[in-house]
């Protein structure tokens, strides 16, 4: 009675997967035909805006089981697929292959999409700059590291726009193609030893500590040479067939980096956007205060502030402040237009929608 009951049960399944196919079908139809139309007004085929609404309408829809996060990762694919149909795009990243910001890529972008791996952060400008790639992804910040200056570094001369932002949660695992206790040394990068210190002091105490430059490139050697392991992400393992023996061992479990995507069109508004800028200000007391007393008159909520030295003259800074709402709005416009006047310096890195 039960097998019948099951055969009944996927016969349904293989029903409703003939509609959804058909389904998926037409809704690409109808996406190929936007995608002409976009090439016509040189419209970009990625639009940070209508990604967002896309997942608005999957979580406000669902009705369950599914969980909307499982949802949305489905459609993700869904969508890489079709702008793939529309126009074949390509996205730099930091590379190589396998870091943490080639998985945040693909957690924007999907699995379709061509990705190139750059060398550095400035490469990844480079690409987008010279129109070799649409879009580049770059790390931005780490809740336990703080800001990733090279990227605030190119974000001041660049004329490249923050489109969208993409949170990743940083998982390190141990891994290797031997055994847990016949480990002899670990290759990782520094900042990731800082971050598993208590894991390794605690299980693997007398191994060699080796530092490279990338987690990729700890996996590709642990990968090759005997009695050593690897910290690095669970896609590294599957790329060198290296084998998980110890999963998230990083000492906090609030470990997250934000990345952004960056490109040449400005993201359109949302009502749920940040807009990112930097400035600089004159030297005199209480000059600072001077330009948050601004957004703070204007009911802007600020939320994030970073400094970094200009490198243009000793005790000269760039300030770098994330707020809410989109460079359109009447209201950071009048601010913006306040705040040129106090300062040497202003510019609108971009706005894009919010994560939530």
């Amino acid at each position: 009675m039960s097998k019948m009951n099951i055969q009944k049960l996927r016969k349904a399944i293989d029903g409703l997967d003939e509609k959804l196919i058909e389904l998926l079908n037409k809704r690409t139809d109808y996406a190929i035909e936007i995608g002409k139309l976009k090439k016509q007004t040189g419209e970009p085929v990625f639009m940070p805006a209508r990604e967002q609404k896309v997942y608005d309408n999957v979580c406000k829809f669902n009705k369950g089981p599914l969980d909307s996060k499982m949802l949305m990762a489905i459609y993700r694919e869904i969508m890489s697929s079709t702008i793939m149909l529309q126009h074949p795009m390509k996205v730099a990243y930091l590379g190589p292959q396998a870091t943490f910001t080639n998985l945040a890529s693909i957690k924007k972008f999907g699995s379709q999409v061509e990705y190139v791996a750059s060398q550095t952060i400035t490469d990844v400008f480079s690409e987008v700059e010279r129109d070799n790639c649409d879009f580049g992804v770059v790390p931005v910040e780490n809740s336990i590291e703080g800001a990733v200056n090279h990227t605030l570094d190119m974000l001041v001369d660049s004329d490249l726009n923050i489109c969208s932002e993409i949170r990743l949660d940083i998982a390190h695992n141990l891994m290797a193609k031997c055994l847990l206790k016949d480990i002899k040394r670990i290759y990782s990068k520094d900042q990731v030893f800082g971050q598993c210190r208590i894991w390794i002091e605690t299980h693997l105490p007398n191994c060699e500590l080796i530092e490279v430059n990338s987690t990729t490139k700890a996996a590709e050697i642990a990968a090759k040479e005997k009695n050593s392991a690897a910290i690095a992400s669970s896609l590294a393992a599957q790329v060198y067939k290296l084998n998980i023996l110890a999963e998230s061992i990083e000492d906090s479990p609030h470990n997250m980096t934000r990345f952004l995507v960056i490109g040449k069109k400005q993201a359109k508004p949302t009502k749920r956007d940040k807009t990112s800028i930097v400035f600089s200000i004159k030297d005199k007391v209480g000059a600072l205060h001077d330009m948050i007393n601004v957004f703070s008159s204007a009911k802007i909520n600020l939320t994030k502030i970073e400094s970094r030295p200009s490198k243009r003259k000793a005790w000269d800074y760039y300030f770098f402040v994330d707020m809410q709402g989109h460079m359109n709005d009447p209201k950071l416009k009048k601010a913006f237009a306040q705040l040129e006047k106090k300062c040497y310096f202003l510019k609108v890195i971009g706005s894009y929608p919010m994560c939530v």
